[in-house]
């Protein structure tokens, strides 16, 4: 940019010169030649003289500087662009880095994983284990909850969950000191995942994912109204442990394995159902 901008001022100080020499060829009753005479060699005993023809000079010089011009604004132009594209690419970056991700609920613990961010703590919950009606899921409440009004009305759905693991039910590891236990929960944030999903059967992640937790798929009993299945971590926690009454609502039994229309192998027949959660 600066070799051009010199060029120009190389011949803005040309045509100052040319114009120079054509005010000196009018004359004094203000007309003006369109061609004068320039000296080329002065201070010599024979003058040599040129005549230039102004209104040419003018038109191929006006010329020439609208084409340096142009040329330094298309180049200035480009510079720009790049620069805004590589900031703008720098920003989405950024923006990608700082908030993409996927969340996930850690069911049975009041923790996240190593190098999730935990998004609140709270208690397991959902309906009655004898509700006809109303929701199937099981939800992670929070334990700062923000209260609506009262009101009198008979639709109670929003129970507390408890662990039913008696002795035909207590998972392999678990004590069972957390039966009717109330069952804490996490919502957790993985960082730079764009996708997350629960693998019931496995306790580990298929290639290319990466295991968040595992532990035990589990579920209201098959007795009760039909109910989500939730992946329990394995090395799960009661909510309150001092607190051993049984209180029942949204319940969490163990899961087995019926051969028949399942195969088997590959899979086997009263075998607890274990799960896994899976990001990528």
């Amino acid at each position: 940019m600066y070799k051009c901008l010199q060029m120009i001022w190389c011949s803005l100080a040309i045509y100052t010169v040319c114009l120079s020499a054509w005010a000196k060829s009018c004359s004094e009753d203000g007309a003006c030649n369109d061609v004068v005479t320039m000296p080329l060699i002065d201070n010599l005993g024979a003058t040599l003289k040129a005549d230039l023809d102004v209104k040419n000079l003018n038109k191929h010089l006006k010329a020439y500087i609208e084409l340096e011009m142009k040329k330094v604004f298309e180049a200035t132009a480009k510079n720009v662009r790049t620069l805004l594209e590589k900031e703008i690419e720098e920003l989405n970056s950024t923006v990608q880095e700082k908030m993409s991700g996927v969340t996930y609920i850690r069911w049975g613990r009041k923790d996240c994983p190593s190098g999730a961010e935990l998004v609140y703590t709270g208690q397991a919950g959902g309906n009655h284990y004898t509700a006809k009606g109303g929701g199937v899921n099981y939800l992670c409440l929070p334990n700062d909850p923000e209260n609506g009004e009262f009101h009198s009305y008979a639709n109670d759905q929003i129970y507390g969950s408890e662990y039913e693991i008696s002795y035909a039910f207590t998972p392999t590891g678990w004590p069972r000191s957390m039966h009717n236990k109330e069952v804490p929960c996490s919502v957790c944030f993985r960082k730079h995942k764009s996708a997350m999903i629960m693998i019931p059967g496995r306790k580990t992640c298929f290639k290319g994912w990466n295991t968040e937790y595992h532990g035990y798929l589990m579920s209201d009993h098959v007795s009760h109204v039909k109910v989500d299945y939730a992946c329990v971590d394995r090395n799960a926690e009661p909510m309150d442990a001092s607190n051993t009454i049984n209180e029942d609502g949204a319940l969490l039994y163990t899961i087995r394995a019926k051969c028949g229309s399942l195969k088997c192998p590959p899979y086997t027949n009263g075998a607890t159902v274990l799960c896994s959660v899976c990001t990528k």
